[in-house]
């Protein structure tokens, strides 16, 4: 069993942003991907959240694994900022960030005197990432949900059926939002250790939901006909299809070259497709989908999942099982590879949680910290920033007494 290093423990140095600063104010998921992100790799994330704590920690349904999913590796300072005091002290916390993260509607900062033009004023080495619906523009001013843009951008049209369109099954522009935020402020660190300023990065969710449609914008202009919803689609390959087995399983199976095409009719006995001149090349099965298709689920049907999986790897034949969410947890290649962690809970309890897709020389960024508790940080932000401990206690009480 292979085991991966992975960076998790509170001791962990040398990470690449380690020393680096970062503030953040974000809910939901954008915003708190960000920070994520950032904390993961080395930085000093605090996050910022009302007296009774971010109103994502108590969502439900759909919702429910949110917080715990984006906010690893961050402190907690909870603050009323309708009070001079605590508003006070979130301007000094400012004043020491390299880094401040937002995802507010538009507008939100500017009232309370936290947008960039005024915070650059007193730190203008601050790089300010702001994760907002739309990039400037005729749209700037609407709110947006991952959903919306999903119907606005066209992915929606794409992911369901003809006359029925759905979102993508994840929360995948508010995450991809976040991303793209933190590499907006990987360039703008990249470029104050030249220039010694900051900078303001903007990601937004329409943006991301149209980058992830080029591709359909593109087969336009290239074929001259409108890309067909996914369940429609011609599809580019002649096997790229799921197909039920002999148990009633489910596997995904691709064949996208020659070679695949001969392995996969080899495994299956098929070689009647082999023989048939008209099937030679890929565009020509692309074009006698029609039987194919048919004909291959038929064969299918009779054979095991577990026959298929060892001869599949064997030939190197592209297959998938039919996955769902909570069998994650039971994955060998991520058991075994390091790629699932235990995170400690706000209250002690542990979970498995997948860490980031990436590696650095060979290990993977895990969680150096537990989840944080509404405010657990507060006393110890305040009295870094110069407070008294008297001061820093007398608002921690304040807190505690607010949100109980």
């Amino acid at each position: 069993m292979k085991q991966v290093n992975t960076a998790n423990t509170p001791e962990t140095t040398n990470l690449p942003l380690e020393g680096i600063r970062v503030v953040e104010m974000s809910h939901m998921v954008m915003g708190p991907t960000c920070g994520m992100i950032l904390g993961d790799l080395g930085a000093e994330v605090i996050k910022v959240e009302p007296l009774k704590g971010d109103n994502t920690r108590r969502l439900l349904g759909a919702g429910a694994g949110f917080f715990r999913t984006f906010n690893r590796n961050k402190k907690s300072i909870a603050l009323d900022l309708s009070d001079a005091d605590s508003k006070d002290a979130l301007l000094k916390l400012l004043g020491t960030a390299d880094i401040f993260v937002e995802n507010f509607k538009p507008g939100r900062m500017a009232e309370l005197c936290l947008d960039y033009a005024t915070l650059r004023a007193s730190n203008p080495r601050l790089i300010y990432v702001s994760h907002k619906g739309f990039l400037s523009g005729p749209y700037d001013k609407r709110l947006a949900l991952d959903e919306v843009v999903q119907m606005m951008a066209g992915l929606a049209y794409m992911t369901g059926p003809v006359g029925r369109p759905l979102r993508a099954g994840s929360s995948v522009n508010d995450i991809m939002g976040g991303m793209f935020g933190a590499i907006g402020v990987l360039a703008a660190l990249h470029e104050r250790a030249s220039t010694g300023k900051g900078k303001e990065v903007q990601s937004a969710l329409f943006e991301n939901c149209v980058l992830l449609s080029a591709q359909h914008m593109q087969q336009y202009v290239v074929t001259g006909k409108p890309a067909a919803p996914m369940p429609e689609r011609i599809n580019a390959w002649a096997v790229y299809d799921v197909f039920t087995l002999a148990d009633g399983h489910q596997m995904f199976i691709a064949a996208t070259g020659d070679g695949q095409w001969k392995a996969l009719c080899n495994i299956l006995g098929r070689q009647d497709l082999l023989g048939d001149v008209s099937l030679k090349t890929n565009n020509d099965r692309v074009l006698s989908r029609e039987w194919i298709i048919p004909s291959l689920a038929a064969t299918l049907s009779t054979r095991s999942p577990e026959e298929l999986i060892v001869a599949f790897e064997a030939n190197n034949v592209p297959f998938a099982n039919i996955t769902k969410p909570e069998e994650l947890f039971d994955d060998p290649h991520l058991k075994d590879s390091g790629g699932l962690v235990d995170l400690e809970l706000e209250d002690g309890s542990q979970t498995k949680m997948p860490l980031l897709p990436l590696m650095l020389d060979g290990v993977r960024l895990g969680p150096r910290r537990p989840i944080a508790s509404i405010g657990q940080h507060t006393r110890e932000v305040l009295e870094s920033l110069g407070y008294s401990s008297d001061k820093a206690e007398a608002l921690s009480r304040a807190k505690a007494s607010a949100a109980a």
